[in-house]
């Protein structure tokens, strides 16, 4: 039981009569229906300050009367420390009337846990409402003005007689005349604890963080006794003439004879491993989540906690982005993507299904391995061959017309170089024209265009710059050599889509 919590029996004394004849009665459960917590209808009495309120606050929280899970399955558990700590907060202010922000702020609580813990205090009679507040949209939110108020149960168990002195007041204004003899000194307890603040309980985790850390400096404290009138200077001795020499504790041999000390070995903390927080389900989810993004282009850029709502189901059989590319490479990918979490949305499904054990998702695995490097081999032999066919010999067009020219061409080149005549030549060295129709010529032309797209230029550059130019035009020609001059750069890389 709590510090501030009393033995139930003690609170609520057995029926037994007084001197004075007042008897002092068990009580029922403690409970306010919502439609009595406004003053109007409040079977309580006004409590006429803020000691006095306090009061009948520590009596319900120490009474047990009141168990908030009996009307709902959530919100806390019991009338406990935290909801003291907000009742004197309470008792501070006059009028009552506070702001969830400003209970917020005071206690460090939630919105929802300041909500809880006042809804507790109308249900047990302590609070009632004079003003409930609203919040309208566009305006200022206005706080609830609360009544600090005693239950009926709390003067029924003390043995506190009241008495109306106006017969036209309401019932709520009733004053106190007098108390039982067997509640005084139960009173006596309460008004001992109203005096006392109460602090809100630290967690259970920063409880034990707090008490390791006393431990290990108890642990790696000096042994050496140090007086209270004596301090610590900056060349490390003290203020004080007596030498502390003496009051050093000299550790047994037995501990001393091995050499090793028998103290045992911090523990290693299993919430960290490698220095890192262990991930809980939703940490996976998003770890898988951001790991997808950076590994596949096709979903970069989507947002992470959309994608890790999309892989929840894999996340959650603990597959890992390996196991995913397996998954899709058996599934197969679409050429063109619109939207990145719903084509995953789609691929995923059934995924868990079909890929139910380690070993089938290994399987796949495997698979998709070998085909990213089937691939790698196929873009390794293709560069090869680009470069090959690039660097190597002259390969001859796949056309027969196109072949046919080109061989004339060369002829003619050959006859030239061994100072003979062709066809380009008359009979007194003057060049004439090619007999080439215009219809070949523009075969040629449109050939030689059709190569200079795929990158090769060897229609052209395989003549002279001028036949060249008075066969395929200055423009062709022009483009032809510089893509030779970009074949000779290691900046440029040519090829086709």
């Amino acid at each position: 039981m709590s510090a501030l919590a009393a033995p139930t029996a003690s609170l609520i004394p057995a029926p037994r009569p007084s001197a004075d004849g007042d008897a002092v009665d068990v009580l029922p459960v403690l409970y306010v229906p919502e439609a009595r917590q406004w003053l109007s209808a409040s079977e309580g009495r006004v409590a006429p300050e803020g000691y006095s309120w306090m009061q009948g606050v520590h009596w319900v929280a120490a009474s047990g009367m009141y168990v908030p899970r009996r009307y709902r399955s959530h919100g806390p558990r019991s009338f406990g420390p935290t909801t003291v700590v907000i009742a004197q907060l309470l008792a501070e202010l006059s009028p009552c009337r506070p702001g969830i922000e400003y209970l917020m702020r005071r206690t460090g609580l939630s919105e929802r846990a300041v909500e809880y813990h006042l809804q507790m205090l109308r249900e047990t009679g302590l609070l009632a409402w004079e003003l409930r507040g609203t919040r309208v949209a566009g305006e200022q939110a206005q706080a609830s003005v609360y009544v600090r108020m005693l239950p009926p149960a709390f003067d029924t168990a003390l043995g506190i007689r009241t008495v109306l002195r106006d017969e036209t007041a309401p019932a709520y204004t009733r004053a106190v005349t007098g108390i039982a003899e067997a509640g005084r000194e139960l009173m006596a307890r309460l008004g001992k604890k109203a005096s006392r603040k109460v602090r809100r309980p630290r967690s259970k985790t920063s409880s034990r963080t707090v008490a390791k850390g006393v431990a290990r400096s108890s642990s790696n404290a000096s042994v050496t006794a140090v007086s209270d009138g004596t301090r610590c200077t900056p060349m490390g001795g003290t203020s004080s003439g007596v030498s502390t020499a003496g009051t050093t504790s000299i550790p047994p041999e037995s501990k001393l004879a091995s050499g090793v000390s028998k103290l045992s070995p911090p523990k290693k903390s299993t919430a960290k491993a490698y220095g890192r927080r262990k991930l809980n389900t939703v940490g996976r989810r998003f770890q898988l989540a951001h790991e997808l993004t950076q590994e596949l282009d096709w979903l970069r850029g989507c947002s992470v906690p959309r994608i890790a709502w999309v892989a929840r189901n894999v996340a959650d059989a603990g597959w890992t982005v390996t196991d995913v590319k397996g998954w899709l490479h058996l599934r197969g990918e679409a050429a063109h993507v619109r939207r990145g979490s719903g084509l995953l949305a789609v691929l995923l499904s059934n995924a868990v299904t079909v890929l139910d054990t380690p070993e089938k998702r290994a399987a796949a695995v495997e698979q998709w391995r070998g085909a990213q490097e089937a691939a790698r081999r196929h873009r390794i032999q293709q560069v090869r061959a680009r470069t090959e066919r690039y660097e190597g010999d002259w390969q001859a067009p796949s056309s027969r017309s196109v072949q046919r020219e080109v061989e004339a061409a060369f002829a003619q080149v050959r006859e030239a170089v061994n100072g003979g005549r062709h066809q380009g030549h008359s009979a007194d060295g003057q060049d004439t024209p090619l007999e080439m129709s215009e219809e070949e010529r523009k075969d040629l032309v449109a050939a030689a265009a059709g190569e200079l797209m795929r990158g090769e230029t060897t229609l052209i550059t395989s003549l002279d710059r001028e036949t060249a130019v008075r066969i395929y035009g200055e423009r062709l020609v022009r483009r032809a050599h510089q893509i030779e001059r970009g074949f000779r750069s290691s900046l440029m890389t040519n090829g086709h889509r």
